[in-house]
This record gives C-alpha cells, structure tokens and sequence, in this order.
C-alpha cells in the first residue's frame, strides 16, 4: 500500500445546496476510503471546495436578482457547515474564489501558454443578440446531437453524460431570453486533446488503466475511440478567472479547466496552514492521486484534467477515477433546479445525531455499478431493522448483561470452547476482509461486511444463552460475555470509516477512551498478542459505562410521512412555477361574450355526492333564485367551510347530470401555487347575491 495519498473529492457548484446523490455517489465514499487509509497510517491529503465560477451560478444570480458572489456566498457557508456536521472528514475545504485559486490557475494557464500547448483560434460560437452575449455552456439549451434529449445544456447531456460543444446542439436556445441564436465570431484558446491521442490510447486502453470501473474505462475507451478534438479552454463570460495574457479582455477560463486546479490550490492552502510542503502530494510519482466523482465528470477527470497534468509537465497523473452513477429519489431523478432532493442541512434539521443513517442507507444503496433509487420507506426500514434491530441489538445486550451480572466490569474468561475460538479467528479476519472490498473501492461490500460482524455478535449470544447459563455455569458466563465484549470493541473499531458518529458512541459506552486505543490491523491479532501488553481487545477488569444509551433509534411512519409530504409539495409548486399557461381559444364575437351570465351568489347548503372523491352537492342563492351546483371541489373543501361563503356563478349554463344529481350552473375557481382550488370571490362589500358581474 502507498503511504501517501491524494483524495480529491468533485467540487460542488455553488448554486444550490448539498443533496443525497452529491453524497452517495462522491463524499460518503471518498470519506470512508479517507478514514480507512488514516487508520492504516497512510499519508492522506483530502481535499475539496466549491466551484464557484459556473455559468449555473450566474444564472441563478439573474433569476434571484442578486450578484454571483451573493450567491457563491451564500451557498458555500451552507455546504461547508453540512459536511462538517455530516462528518465529512476533508483535510480543507477550500473554495476557487480564493486568492490562491485565481493565483494557481493563472500560473497554470500561463506555464502551458509560454510552452505553445494551446491552439489559439476565431470560430463561430452562438450568440445571444437580444441579451448581447455569447452562450456558453449553460447559457444554452437544444437537442443532444447523441441521445435526442430535448434539454441537454450547451457542455453536457445530463442524459447520456455526453460532453460535446454548444455549437453540436441540434435547435439551440438561449437560456437567457429564449432567442434562437446566431453565430458570431469570437477568439478562444483550445485544448488540443488531438494532439493527446497516442498518450492515452498508451496510458488508459493498454492495459494501465484495466483496473478502472467498467463504467470509466467505457466511457474513456468510447471518447478515445470517436476521435479527441480541441476543447476551448476560455470562455466569453464576466464571472471567472480572467484569462490571463494580452488580447484576452473580456475572456475567462472555462470553469472545467479552472476546477480541477482547484484541487491543487486547496492542497496549497492547506500545506501552507499546517506547515507542510504541498509539491509531494502532487508531484512524487509514489504518491496516488485519486478523483472520487460522479459519472457525469468522467470526462473531465479522466480525458480533460490529464491532458492539462501533462501537457503542464510538472504533475503527476491520477491513479484512479472510482466514479459512481446517479441516485434517483422516490423513483425520479434527482433535480437541484426542480427542487426535487433531499437537501442535507434539511435532513440534519429534520433528523439530529442520525448522520450515520444516512450514510449506511447511502452505502447500502451505492449506486456503484447502475443508477440506484433512494426511498424513504426503505431508509426507514434499513434503520430499524438492521442498524437497530442487528448492531444496535447487539451493542445493547452486551451492555445491559456485562451491568446486570458484573457491574459494568469486563470479566475474566475461564476455558475457551471451540466456538469461543472460532469465534474469535472469525472476528480476527474482518479488518482484511472489510479492507479488501475498501481498497477495491467496494464500498457497499465493504459495509455489508462491517454488519455481518454484528450480526456474528448477534449468533454467538443467541447459540451461547447467557442468560440461561448465569444461573447454571457462573464460570461459562464469564467467558461468552468476556468474547461478547471482545466483538464490541471490533465493531467499535472498524465502524469507525463508515459510521464515524457510532463508532465514537460506541467507543464511550466500551469506556476505551482511558485505554491506549487501537489500531485497524490491532483487531486481527490474537488475543495474546496485543500491543503494550494488553491481555485483549477490551482487558478483564475494564469497566464500561454506567448507563448505555442506545446506539440507533427507531424512526417512525409519521416522520416518513413527514418528508414525503415535503416532497410532494415540493413536486407541486415547482409544477405551478414552470406551468405554461394554456394557449388562447378561439376567438369569439362581443355577441357571443354578452350571452355569458355570471352572478354574485352564497352558498347556503352543502353536502359531499355518495361514492364520488371529488363532487360536493351545493345549494346556492343566486339572487334571482335558489338552485343545486354539482362542483368537483370535495377534495379541497369541506361542507362546514363553505358554507355561507360568497361565489362567482355562471347561472346561464345548459342544466346536466352528473352522478344522478342535476347541475344547474358553475362555481367560477382557479389554482393557487400549490395546487390547491380557490374560489374566484366577488368584493363582498356591498355586493348582494343577484348582481352582475360585468
């Protein structure tokens, strides 16, 4: 194993908060790979930050009203207090509006420039006229000239992951005013990745890289095999790292030639405050530099960023690229600008000192090889029936009996049986086990395992019966709690990298705080062989806690209902905020507009239509009579609230039936945001049922 590691974990944008896909298929896998690789005394920069400089982020400045580093400002406090309260262990967080961002992205611009490694080009690019800009990336939308998906964005698919160039769009559109746009000529700098062809037909298709993910080594091998072409580095933006040579005013760099350096700068940042030098975690060939990403930064992280490592010549090239595929919520996909998530910081809010549910539902859920589908049904159900009812049930056994029958001390063994033993040899060989699947990036497995532990916890006391045998063999007792206590302290352990907030819970009912703590590798060493002398993992005579808590709670229905109705009112008035309003009918003649008669008049009787979900009987004193209203609006209202409110009525409508009831007009109602019906009222003051409404 090396000894010293770069994790870099893809830089979220600043345009929204932090969500359940960002976390299951990037932060909770690159930190549970970053816990492990510390506990093995590995040598470990993990770092991140926000990507700041995306056209997203401009746009949701014009549709706020407010400026781009209002909101860059804005949502990097939120998503860097949400990952320190999620326990998210970077080494920095940093950010690329940061002075030693724009200074290192400078100089790596200006390095590759002086040695000729950018194609310097004038090229038609879409032009917005309306809005007086060009449109880059975001700023445009049309069909993805691949898949012939409606709303692929002027970089990117985000249905087929495809990058491609805002020119490849089939039926352009301006994101900004919705103007077809034209072509108009501009300067840019490009990225010759042509030029980078027989690098990584050696470097990836060869052999090197077969260790990949499917998914990345596919998707590298198809990019390789279509051909590589320039990719223009520069953008025509005023939000951005300038571009930093003569003749580039009013040009900055392309946000994905600007990220990933911010890996870079963000390792600077934190070599300068812990008086480090930063060169070796980028530099030394006997470093391993790993990209935890999502699968939509393939690309950028296996194609785009080493071609500039490279073409720089001073870095060293990524060893690794463990990307995920894409989490979906409640069977949709997962949508910042829908507002269909579920947004971290809500969910601490919503469910305090349960970060470590979230993380096992997530690993448990990986979408490691496939999109996956996250519910809230099935978090609720991985918590209370494996995290309470199999660790926690364990935990809780332990120490509840090591109280009841010795007062919290750990007791002396007597004879070990050949299931004792075996039991042991058994608990010995997970940190390897867990390990393996760990540094193969099988992180689901890895975990799985973890549980299988608590689950043998779970066996051995059921086989063993201590309950049973304190009245019969007061010695045997000793021994099955004394090993009960030894698979405790191992979960305690090796929980650590992937529920970090039990494993120190855990960690303070076992009382081992006072004891010299242990190491990973020290849970595979038999009990006769452990560091300083130590007579086991948890030593005869220790004593645990006073009063356990317990280690995991149950969630209830009502708090899944909870979040989805939130969701559901979510879904709703994104809904109503994009509705297109339905287009003009046919036109009709003054004639035919004076025919309609509509009418102030009070509800004076109302009752819901037998077997029907919708329609409520009404009574109505129109003014120039009394008459029965047949009106879809029992889901919205009950009899007892509208009863003696004020309506607008159409009373010149033909009379029909509807379910055995005759109608003898319309109720005039509309839809507020969130979908619910609301009665079109007449200003009531003064107005007496009868009058027109003109």
């Amino acid at each position: 194993m090396s000894q010293r590691y770069t994790i870099t974990a893809a830089l979220p944008y600043t345009n929204g908060p932090i969500h359940i896909g960002h976390l299951a298929g990037v932060y909770v896998p690159a930190d549970i790979y970053a816990r492990y690789l510390r506990m093995q005394g590995a040598d470990v920069a993990f770092v991140c930050g926000s990507d700041e400089h995306g056209v997203p982020i401009t746009i949701k400045a014009k549709k706020e009203g407010i400026t781009p580093q209002d909101v860059v400002d804005k949502y990097h406090a939120i998503i860097k207090q949400s990952f320190l309260d999620f326990g998210i262990t970077f080494d920095n967080y940093s950010r690329t509006s940061a002075p030693i961002h724009h200074e290192t992205a400078s100089d790596f611009f200006k390095t590759m420039y002086e040695k000729g490694k950018f194609l310097e080009e004038t090229n038609a690019q879409l032009y917005d006229a309306e809005a007086n800009q060009f449109l880059a990336d975001r700023f445009v939308t049309g069909t993805c000239p691949k898949c012939g998906f409606e709303e692929a964005y002027g970089d990117q698919c985000e249905n087929c992951g495809t990058s491609h160039n805002a020119t490849d769009l089939i039926n352009p559109k301006s994101a900004i005013t919705g103007a077809v746009p034209t072509l108009k000529e501009t300067k840019h700098w490009f990225l010759p990745l042509d030029q980078y062809d027989a690098f990584f037909k050696e470097w990836i298709l060869k052999g090197h890289k077969k260790d990949w993910k499917s998914n990345v080594y596919g998707q590298c091998k198809s990019w390789i095999d279509d051909g590589l072409r320039p990719r223009a580095v520069t953008r025509d933006l005023d939000w951005g790292i300038p571009v930093p040579v003569e003749g580039a005013d009013g040009k900055v760099l392309y946000v994905w030639f600007d990220a990933p350096i911010g890996y870079i700068s963000a390792t600077k940042e934190w070599a300068a405050r812990e008086g480090k030098d930063w060169e070796p975690y980028w530099k030394d060939e006997n470093t391993k530099l790993l990209h935890f990403i999502g699968k939509d930064n393939i690309v950028f992280h296996c194609i785009i960023f080493p071609a500039m490592l490279k073409g720089h010549g001073d870095y060293i090239l990524p060893d690794n690229v463990p990307a995920n595929e894409f989490l979906n919520l409640e069977g949709n996909k997962l949508s910042t600008s829908k507002n269909w998530a579920v947004w971290l910081h809500e969910y601490l809010e919503d469910f305090p000192e349960k970060q470590d549910v979230l993380r096992y539902v997530l690993t448990a859920n990986a979408p490691e090889g496939k999109d996956n589908d996250f519910t809230w049904k099935d978090f609720q159900q991985r918590n209370n029936s494996e995290l309470v009812a199999i660790f926690g049930n364990f935990i809780n056994r332990v120490a509840v009996l090591t109280k009841k029958y010795y007062d919290g001390e750990v007791p002396t063994p007597s004879m070990f049986t050949d299931v004792d033993l075996k039991t042991l040899e058994e608990v010995r060989a997970y940190p390897a086990v867990i390990g393996s699947s760990v540094e193969k990036y099988r992180f689901r497995e890895s975990q799985n395992s973890l549980m299988n532990l608590a689950r043998l916890g779970n066996k051995y006391l059921a086989d063993a019966e201590p309950w049973k045998t304190i009245k019969t063999d007061e010695e045997r007792t000793k021994t099955v709690m004394y090993v009960a206590l030894q698979i405790a302290t191992a979960l305690s352990v090796l929980s650590e990298p992937f529920l970090p907030f039990t494993s120190k819970k855990l960690k303070t009912i076992l009382n081992t705080e006072i004891l010299d703590s242990l190491s990973w590798n020290d849970i595979s060493l038999p009990l006769g062989e452990m560091p300083n002398g130590r007579e086991g993992l948890l030593p005869s005579g220790h004593r645990i806690i006073e009063k356990a808590p317990l280690l995991f709670t149950k969630i209830e229905d009502a708090d899944i209902q909870k979040q989805l109705d939130k969701l559901e009112a979510s879904k709703k008035t994104n809904e109503a905020e994009n509705a297109v309003a339905e287009p003009q009918k046919d036109t009709i003649g003054f004639d035919d507009f004076t025919k309609i008669d509509m009418r102030v008049g009070t509800i004076i009787e109302a009752e819901k239509v037998p077997k029907t979900k919708k329609l409520m009987k009404l009574t109505v004193d129109t003014g120039i009579d009394t008459r029965t209203i047949v009106s879809g609006i029992a889901e919205s209202f009950t009899a007892e609230e509208i009863i003696g409110k004020k309506v607008t009525v159409l009373v010149n409508l033909a009379p029909r039936a509807l379910r055995g009831v005759e109608s003898q007009g319309m109720i005039l109602m509309t839809e507020d945001t969130n979908g619910k019906l609301v009665f079109l009222n007449p200003d009531t003051d003064g107005v007496k049922n009868g009058e027109t409404i003109n």
